[in-house]
């Protein structure tokens, strides 16, 4: 390992914006002009390292970075054994075959037998013979929904995010073969400085899927108010200078936050405020 760590990142797509957000939301310090190749951290010992998205986990694999961002699906299709340090939890998508909107196929296994073209064909293939649903698969590097309408195949394998692009080409979807998102992966000789970049980037995601909730409520209804959080442990309680009343300081799920409100106001909280949280540490 090199005195820098080094970190692969995608250079262009839809990944790119999110993960240059999240490097710098966790206090990393670098510059990251258009078309650099390289860009060193002022105040960590790593290099970021620009790189196509599909070639990261063959950068980590092989020793040319101790660690890198990538999609769960071109981990995947690798087959190459890297471990996954952090879920990301942005560029969610999923691995899904279709057919065109007039084909009988309704399921997975309904696909027996049939063409399926595909930019993933290795874990297509892995998939399928899985599952004991013999098929043909059809490699192809782009443009995958216009495959039956141009006879090269009876189905496709394609991500799918809003499902917009198979709409337009006619197509509706039989099943999903995989769930993905950004992930961390690492090598495994991946240590000290690594771990302290898992630590960093994993605070910075349950700080985004977490709100800091501070309120007033009287001390009668403390026990009511306390059922209510279900946050990380127990609230912290703190008295204030009426002694019938108290401060509830809790966190909370995000997606917990407006279904709470009502109820804790019915309870008897007062001056509720709803704070971002920046990092999260368990």
């Amino acid at each position: 390992m090199t005195a820098h760590l080094r970190l692969a990142v995608p250079n262009k797509g839809r990944l790119l914006e999110p993960t240059l957000a999240l490097l710098r939301d966790a206090g990393l310090v670098f510059d990251a002009r258009e078309r650099s190749l390289v860009s060193h951290c002022e105040n960590f010992p790593l290099d970021i390292l620009f790189v196509r998205t599909e070639d990261i986990v063959e950068f980590v694999g092989d020793g040319v970075a101790e660690m890198g961002i990538t999609g769960a699906n071109l981990l995947a299709e690798s087959g190459r054994g890297l471990e996954v340090r952090a879920s990301l939890h942005y560029g969610r998508c999923h691995l899904d075959a279709a057919v065109p909107v007039d084909a009988p196929a309704q399921r997975l296994e309904d696909l027996s037998g049939a063409r399926v073209a595909t930019s993933h064909p290795s874990y297509t293939g892995r998939f399928f013979r899985e599952h004991g649903i013999p098929v043909d698969v059809v490699p192809l590097s782009g443009a995958v929904e216009v495959a039956p309408r141009m006879g090269l195949a009876d189905a496709i394998v394609d991500l799918v995010s809003t499902g917009s692009t198979m709409l337009v080409n006619g197509l509706r979807s039989v099943g999903t073969l995989l769930s993905s998102e950004a992930i961390l992966v690492a090598n495994p000789g991946a240590d000290g400085p690594a771990t302290e970049v898992v630590t960093m980037l994993q605070a910075v995601v349950d700080g985004r899927e977490r709100r800091y909730v501070m309120m007033n409520a009287p001390l009668a209804a403390l026990s009511e108010i306390e059922a209510l959080l279900p946050g990380l442990g127990s609230p912290s309680v703190l008295p204030l200078a009426r002694p019938d009343m108290v401060a509830v300081h809790a966190v909370v799920g995000a997606d917990e936050v407006w279904g709470l409100l009502g109820r804790l106001r019915a309870a008897g909280a007062s001056g509720i405020l709803v704070l971002p949280i920046e990092l999260l540490v368990p």
